[in-house]
């Protein structure tokens, strides 16, 4: 349980962890114990960004053994940490029914519900977790913000609308990716 102060009275609020997720029905994010519903589902431009921005990254790594690209997937953090990023690209095996090591690349695509937690919580998280890349997507100014992890901080590599950028993975897999393929 964890405890917070409201307008004088102490309120308890219930923590929950990797094992009550795992039995919760729909779509949902676990952040440091706290459940965050992802409804409604995402709007087809939404989809549609995601599935192109897949397809792009798929061309590149098709000839690449070790790095796939997924969909979303449960990330387990920590027992109490279980987040679902629009787009990953792992460079190994997935051995358990989740994600347990960090991603080379984690993609978020901005929502009006999701935006604040994905610009602010994910990117802190995901920077603290030594995860590369760090992509966020916003459909409504179809503008993208490449992060690349420098000495343990993200740093902004390129943010525009149309343009290309160069990825690096593990076992010399690359992809230039050109941005603008993916708002049709």
């Amino acid at each position: 349980m964890q405890y917070f102060r409201e307008m004088g009275a102490t309120k308890m609020v219930p923590r929950y962890t990797y094992d009550d997720y795992k039995n919760w029905e729909g779509n949902w994010e676990l952040i440091n114990g706290i459940p965050f519903a992802m409804s409604p589902a995402p709007q087809p431009k939404h989809q549609r960004i995601s599935a192109n921005l897949q397809a792009e990254f798929r061309m590149f790594l098709k000839k690449c053994d070790v790095c796939t690209v997924y969909g979303p997937i449960d990330y387990k953090i920590s027992d109490e940490t279980v987040l679902q990023p629009d787009m990953l690209i792992v460079c190994g095996e997935i051995t358990k029914q989740y994600l347990d090591f960090a991603p080379s690349l984690v993609v978020e695509i901005l929502s009006p519900s999701t935006a604040s937690k994905d610009r602010l919580y994910k990117f802190e998280c995901y920077q603290k977790q030594g995860i590369p890349y760090y992509l966020i997507v916003d459909p409504e100014s179809e503008e993208v913000n490449v992060y690349e992890l420098r000495d343990g901080i993200y740093s902004e590599a390129a943010s525009a609308k149309d343009f290309q950028h160069h990825f690096n993975f593990p076992e010399a897999c690359t992809a230039d990716i050109n941005f603008s393929e993916i708002w049709q």
